[in-house]
């Protein structure tokens, strides 16, 4: 066989080769979970998560300046 034919037929493996593993990979994003969706928040949720936080900023800063033995700012 002369190199030439023997050039060909490895191409043709490689190619061969190449293109199972794009499909491969194709058939493996496809079968993966699409992405859901980020949940929304309403904004009452928003202001009632605020709220807590708040709320918890104020009692932390209340145990500091009783821990401390100073009033608050």
């Amino acid at each position: 066989m002369s190199e030439k034919a023997t050039w060909r037929i490895g191409f043709k493996n490689g190619l061969s080769v190449a293109g199972m593993g794009v499909v491969l990979l194709v058939m493996g994003g496809c079968a993966g979970e699409a992405p859901k969706p980020a949940p929304t928040m309403t904004q009452d949720q928003v202001r009632s998560n605020a709220d807590k936080a708040f709320e918890k900023l104020k009692q932390e800063e209340k145990n500091r300046a009783i821990d401390s033995g100073v009033g608050p700012y």
